[in-house]
């Protein structure tokens, strides 16, 4: 079990896809050869061991009345955009993860297979009050905000099975979804340009020369 820790509009950044391919060249070859794996054993998504991240939302009852059980969204800062992304060819592995500075985000399995994903939790600096315990230089993303880069040592890996989705608290770090069939369909809650204007990703092989497998059961 996780212990537990502790409104301006953002200017224009690149266009970024988390779920798009790129050729790697012989050099992006050669860091990966000399990376270190770190494994990452999957601990199940519940409401309880993802309380650092956000939450995980189950099925709940159809008259039941909204409360702290049901998704805590901030959607103020632009238009809402909910949507299904199909996405082919996951590994389970990655070396970059993002976050968004504006906006909660929802994710879950349209057909409610096992998926995965790699988390850390938020460090967006708004206020003298956040400490998170590593001395990482503070970062100016070109999204706009300052943030300081996620440390290896503080990356987890989550399985979500059936029909629960994940809300990821704004700032959130994620990597994924990771899946081992083919292809799968999500939905997902964000804003209309979620990935134009406030996609912050840091690349933990470059600066860290890291690489992040999931263990899989045996």
């Amino acid at each position: 079990m996780l212990a537990a820790i502790s409104s301006h509009r953002l200017q224009l950044c690149p266009i970024f896809s988390p779920f798009r391919r790129v050729k790697m060249t012989s050099s992006s070859f050669d860091a990966v050869k000399a990376a270190k794996t770190i494994k990452l054993k999957p601990l199940d998504a519940t409401p309880a061991s993802f309380a650092n991240f956000g939450q995980v939302i189950s099925a709940s009852h159809d008259r039941q009345e909204f409360g702290p059980q049901d998704a805590q969204l901030d959607l103020h800062r632009g238009t809402p955009r909910f949507y299904i992304m199909h996405i082919e060819d996951r590994e389970l592995s990655f070396s970059k993860i993002t976050h968004h500075a504006s906006v909660t985000q929802c994710l879950g399995s349209a057909s409610g297979e096992e998926w995965y994903l790699g988390v850390a939790k938020p460090s967006i600096l708004e206020g003298a009050e956040f400490d998170n315990g590593d001395l990482k230089t503070p970062t100016q993303s070109r999204c706009g905000h300052t943030y300081v880069p996620p440390h290896p040592d503080n990356v987890y890996m989550f399985r979500v099975t059936g029909t629960k989705f994940l809300k990821l608290n704004r700032g959130t770090w994620h990597a994924g979804p990771l899946f081992k069939r083919k292809s799968m369909d999500f939905y997902n809650l964000e804003l209309s340009d979620t990935n134009v204007v406030d996609h912050t990703t840091h690349d933990f092989l470059k600066n860290d020369g890291v690489v992040f497998l999931v263990e899989e059961d045996c």
